[in-house]
C-alpha cells in the first residue's frame, strides 16, 4: 500500500500532470477573455498549439531525442497558450507562429530543452514580438460591449488567417488602446488619470472586460496555489509588492499614477504572478529567494510602467528577473554548518 501511494504521488506530480493542471487553471481567464474579446484567441491558441508541436518535433528529431515524453508532456502545449493570452485577439497567424518559434526553439531548446533554460520562454516569444511589430501588438479588438462591429467566428477566422476584413472595414476601425497604453497615451497629452479614466472603454475597476479576464485568471491562480501546483511565495510577494509601490505612487500623485486596483487589473499583473513568473525553471530554489523574486518583479512592473516605454512591463520584468536568479540563489541558498 505505501509503495502504490508512492507511485501515485510520484505520477501525480509528474511534468504532465503539472501542465495539466495548469491549462485547467487557465480556463477561466480564457473563457472571459473569449466572452468580452471574441473568439480570436481561439484560434489563435489552436494555431500556436500546432506551431508549437510541430517545431518541438523538428527540434527534438533533430537532437535525436525520443518524441512521445515530450510531446505528451504538455509543457509546449502550455508555453504556446500563455503566448497568445498576451497576445491581441486580433493578432494574425503568423504573430503566434513567429511567437512560438522564439520560445520554443530559441528560448527553450537551444539551451538543452525543459529544464534547462533560464529565461521563461513565453515571455522570450513576447518580447521579440513586441519589439519587432509594435503595431500588431498594442491594437485589440474592444470589448463586444463597447465594439461598433461585431465579428462572427467566419469573419473573424478570415481576418486572423487570412487578414481579410469585412467589407467597408480596416483594421483600424475595429480596434482600440488596452486601458494601460490609454492612460500612458493620455499622460503624454497632459491629461490626468481621473480624466483619462472616465473614458467609455473603463470600467469600476479597470478596463471594462479587462477586469473580469483578472478575475478569472486570479481563481485559477488561486486554484493553483490551493493544489500547491506552484509556490505562493512568489506570487503573493510579486502582488504585495506591486500593491506596495503603487500604493506609494498614487498617494504621491493621483493625477500621474492610477489606483493599486487599476493596476493589478487593467493588464497582464495577475497572470503574471500566478501562471508566468511561478514557473519552476527560471524561478530561485530557495523560500527566501522566491519571496526576494516576487518582490523584485513587482517594483519592477511598476517602474516599467510608469517611466519605461511600454504599458505593461511584466514580461521584461520577469526576464530581468530570471537573470538574477543565479545570484539569488547563491546568497539565500542556506550554509553548511561546521560542528
Amino acid at each position: 500500500m505505501l509503495i502504490d501511494s508512492r507511485e501515485d504521488r510520484k505520477v501525480k506530480r509528474s511534468v504532465s500532470w503539472v501542465m495539466r493542471q495548469v491549462l485547467i487553471a487557465l480556463l477561466p481567464g480564457i473563457a472571459t477573455l473569449t466572452w468580452f474579446f471574441g473568439v480570436g484567441v481561439l484560434i489563435n491558441c489552436f494555431v500556436a498549439i500546432i506551431a508549437a508541436e510541430i517545431i518541438e518535433v523538428a527540434i527534438l528529431f533533430q537532437r535525436k531525442k525520443p518524441l512521445k515524453p515530450f510531446l505528451t508532456d504538455l509543457s509546449a502545449v502550455v508555453t504556446a497558450v500563455l503566448l497568445v493570452l498576451c497576445l491581441p485577439t486580433s493578432a494574425p497567424w503568423w504573430i503566434p507562429v513567429l511567437g512560438v518559434i522564439f520560445a520554443i526553439g530559441i528560448a527553450k531548446h537551444l539551451y538543452g530543452g525543459l529544464g534547462y533554460n533560464p529565461f521563461n520562454p513565453a515571455m522570450v516569444g513576447y518580447v521579440v514580438l513586441l519589439i519587432s511589430f509594435p503595431k500588431q501588438m498594442v491594437l485589440w479588438l474592444p470589448p463586444e460591449n463597447l465594439a461598433s462591429v461585431s465579428l462572427s467566428f467566419s469573419e473573424t477566422l478570415q481576418m486572423i488567417i487570412f487578414e481579410v476584413f469585412p467589407k467597408n472595414i480596416d483594421f483600424d476601425t475595429i480596434t482600440m488602446a488596452t486601458p494601460l497604453d490609454a492612460v500612458k497615451t493620455g499622460l503624454t497629452l497632459n491629461r490626468s488619470v481621473p480624466e483619462i479614466v472616465h473614458g467609455r472603454q473603463f470600467g469600476f475597476l479597470a478596463g471594462v472586460g479587462w477586469d473580469w479576464v483578472a478575475a478569472g485568471y486570479l481563481l485559477g491562480g488561486l486554484w493553483l496555489v490551493h493544489r500547491r501546483v506552484i509556490d505562493w511565495r512568489i506570487s503573493i510577494s510579486l502582488l504585495l509588492g506591486f500593491f506596495f509601490v503603487s500604493t506609494i505612487g498614487y498617494l504621491l500623485n493621483s493625477n500621474v499614477y492610477p489606483t493599486p486596483v487599476f493596476h493589478l487589473f487593467a493588464g497582464t499583473t495577475i497572470l503574471g504572478a500566478f501562471f508566468i513568473a511561478t514557473d519552476p525553471v527560471t524561478a530561485p530554489a530557495t523560500p527566501k529567494g522566491r519571496i526576494i523574486f516576487g518582490v523584485s518583479i513587482g517594483i519592477l512592473i511598476f517602474v516599467i510602467r510608469s517611466w519605461g516605454g511600454y504599458p505593461d512591463g511584466v514580461a521584461f520584468a520577469v526576464l530581468l528577473m530570471n537573470l538574477a536568479v543565479p545570484t539569488i540563489d547563491a546568497y539565500t541558498r542556506p550554509g553548511i554548518k561546521s560542528e
